[in-house]
């Protein structure tokens, strides 16, 4: 029960994180959508302008990662799935 619990703090912290940089995404014709969080692994997948820029995984690994590591630490890495 009490790793059920955590698993969905995890997910509230992870998807404030996205709420917080959705408007940068927009801004450029994209968008961000959680997929899942297996462990301390979150799968996300870009969408709109975002899926096909060159600058993709920049955008993921700088902007995207990051934020969610500071809103939730325990998360490792951040996956993109097509």
């Amino acid at each position: 029960m009490e790793t059920n619990i955590k698993h969905e703090e995890t997910v509230t912290k992870v998807m404030e994180a996205l709420e917080s940089i959705r408007p940068f995404l927009n801004k450029d014709g994209g968008d961000i959508e959680l997929i899942d969080v297996k462990e301390n692994t979150v799968f996300v997948k870009l969408l709109g302008n975002c899926s096909g820029c060159s600058l993709n995984f920049s955008t993921l690994k700088l902007g995207v990662e990051n934020t969610i590591k500071q809103h939730a630490p325990e998360i490792e890495k951040v996956v993109s799935v097509e």
